[in-house]
C-alpha cells in the first residue's frame, strides 16, 4: 500500500512539480526506505528481546509466587516460634521465682551442704594423696623384695657352692690329715729303724734326729773324712753300710746326702777348688757308697754340696767350726699321695 501511494504520489509530483525537486524527493524517499529497513530491522530485535522478557517474566514471576508462599509458610513458623518463645520464658521467669524462692529459703541448708562437700573433697584428697604414696612405697618395697629376692637365691647358690666347697675340703683335710699321720708314723718307724741299724755309732761322730717329718742322720768330719779330703774314712764307710738295709726295705723314702763345711777358706788342693767344692764331692763320695752292692733306686739319691752356707753355729769359734764340718743323710717320705690332694685343691 505504501508502494502505490508512494507510485500516484510520484506521478502526482512529477506532474507538478520541476524536475530538481523531484530529485529531491526521490533522495527523500530513498532515505525513507532505508530508515524503514533499518526500523524494521530493530523491530525485529526488539520484538525477539520482548519475547526473551516475557520469558524471563514468566520464569521471575513463579519464583516469586514460590518465594511469596516461602515467605508465609516462614512467617507462620516465625509467628509459632514466637508464641514458644514467650510461653518459655514465662515458664523461665516462673522456675526462676521458684528457684530465687528454694535458694532463699534453704540458703543455710545449701551453704551447710557445701562446706560438708568441700571436706568431704579435701578428705577424699587427702586420702587419695595417701593411697598414691602409699602405692608408691608398695612399688618401691616390691622392688626390694624382688632384688632380695634374687640376692637371696644367688647367696643361696653361692652358699650351697661353699658348702659343697667345704665338705670337698674337709674330705680332702681328713683324707689329707690320714696321710700326714701314715707318714709321722712311717718317720718315727723308719726312726727307730735307722737308730736300731745305727745303734753302735751313735754318739760316735753320729747322730739321730726327727725334724719337719724329716730323719736326718748327721756324720761328723771326724767320722767320715780327713782335714780337706772327700775321701770316705772306713769306720764311716761302716756306718753307712749298716744304714743300706733300712733304706733298700723302704723303698718310699727319698734320700739326701748334703756336705757341710765350716767358714775357714779352703786353700785350692788338687782337684778340689773351694770348700763349695769340697760339700759336693763329700756328698757324692757317700752317696757312691750307698749304690755299691745295694738295691737301691738310684733315683731316689740327691747328692748336694752346700759349702760353708748353712752352718749349725754361726759363732767363729773353733767348736762351732767342728760342729759344721759335717755331712747329712735326710730321709723324707716320699708325699705323692699328699701332692695329689693338694693339686686337686
Amino acid at each position: 500500500m505504501l508502494i502505490g501511494l508512494a507510485c500516484i504520489a510520484g506521478i502526482t509530483f512529477f506532474s507538478c512539480v520541476p524536475a530538481k525537486e523531484f530529485q529531491t524527493l526521490q533522495d527523500k524517499n530513498q532515505k525513507c526506505e532505508e530508515e524503514r529497513e533499518r526500523f524494521s530491522t530493530e523491530n525485529e530485535s526488539l520484538t525477539v528481546k520482548v519475547t526473551e522478557l516475557e520469558s524471563r517474566i514468566k520464569v521471575l514471576t513463579s519464583q516469586v509466587d514460590v518465594l511469596m508462599r516461602d515467605s508465609v509458610s516462614r512467617s507462620l513458623e516465625l509467628k509459632r516460634l514466637t508464641e514458644d518463645k514467650e510461653t518459655l520464658s514465662t515458664r523461665y521467669a516462673e522456675l526462676q521465682r521458684v528457684q530465687e524462692s528454694l535458694m532463699q529459703g534453704n540458703v543455710q541448708e545449701t551453704r551447710k551442704v557445701l562446706a560438708q562437700l568441700q571436706k568431704t573433697q579435701e578428705e577424699l584428697q587427702e586420702k587419695e594423696d595417701a593411697l598414691k604414696e602409699l602405692e608408691r612405697r608398695l612399688n618401691q618395697r616390691r622392688l626390694n623384695l624382688e632384688q632380695l629376692q634374687a640376692d637371696l637365691e644367688r647367696n643361696r647358690a653361692e652358699i650351697e657352692k661353699m658348702r659343697l666347697e667345704l665338705e670337698e675340703r674337709n674330705a680332702r683335710l681328713i683324707e689329707l690329715e690320714k696321710i700326714l699321720a701314715r707318714k709321722d708314723s712311717a718317720v718315727l718307724a723308719l726312726r727307730r729303724k735307722v737308730s736300731d741299724a745305727l745303734f753302735g755309732f751313735e754318739g760316735k761322730g753320729l747322730s739321730i734326729k726327727m725334724q719337719n717329718g724329716k730323719v736326718y742322720v748327721s756324720l761328723e768330719e771326724k767320722l767320715m773324712f780327713k782335714s780337706g779330703s772327700y775321701v770316705v774314712d772306713p769306720k764311716g764307710a761302716s756306718a753307712i753300710k749298716q744304714l743300706i738295709p733300712v733304706l733298700e726295705q723302704n723303698t718310699d723314702i727319698n734320700i739326701m746326702v748334703e756336705g757341710h763345711t765350716d767358714d775357714v777358706p779352703l786353700i785350692g788342693k788338687g782337684d778340689i777348688k773351694d770348700n763349695w767344692d769340697l760339700s759336693a764331692k763329700r756328698a757324692t763320695s757317700i752317696v757312691r757308697i750307698l749304690l755299691e752292692s745295694s738295691k737301691i733306686n738310684p733315683k731316689r739319691i740327691t747328692a748336694a754340696g752346700r759349702g760353708e752356707f748353712y752352718p749349725i753355729d754361726p759363732a767363729k769359734t773353733p767348736e762351732a767350726r767342728q760342729k759344721n764340718r759335717r755331712t747329712e743323710i735326710i730321709l723324707t717320705p716320699k708325699l705323692d699321695e699328699l701332692f695329689e690332694i693338694l693339686e686337686v685343691q
